[in-house]
């Protein structure tokens, strides 16, 4: 058996600010739709699921992700994840520029947790608090 990767899917408050938020970073919209029916019901196993969708795609092309907004049933509103929490935990980037990522970022009013650290002279990283509170972590190789 082999096994891909397709993508990343995130259930978000607002899918034009998200969008916004990652196209800013430099991701693109592949497309569009809105997804509901039968199929949808029991492929997400929620009743009625009608939402709003987006696939975005990295521009190394290796990396996509699902935004989506729901129409019905409503969204849940719960509280932003937390770093130690079992679960989804966040999506990262690698950038060649930390400081021009988190200007993009500070843009959407979105500002890292903390501040910016450096791995073992590898990476200057940190994690942002993006729309509908994702986790982002943006990571800047500093290796010669």
């Amino acid at each position: 058996m082999s096994i891909q990767l397709v993508n990343v899917g995130i259930a978000v408050r607002d899918l034009e600010a998200t969008i916004a938020f990652f196209t800013d970073l430099g991701l693109t919209v592949l497309g569009r739709d809105t997804v509901s029916g039968e199929w949808a019901d029991t492929a997400v196993g929620l009743d009625g699921n009608h939402a709003r969708i987006a696939v975005l795609d990295t521009p190394d092309g290796h990396g996509q992700l699902e935004l989506f907004e729901y129409i019905h049933p409503q969204a849940i509103e719960t509280e932003p994840t937390l770093p130690n929490e079992i679960g989804m935990h966040r999506v990262a980037f690698s950038v060649d520029d930390i400081d021009e990522a988190l200007a993009i970022a500070a843009r959407h009013g979105c500002f890292p947790l903390r501040g910016v650290a450096t791995y073992e002279d590898m990476y200057k990283l940190t994690y942002v608090r993006g729309p509908s509170g994702i986790l982002v972590m943006l990571a800047q190789s500093v290796q010669a």
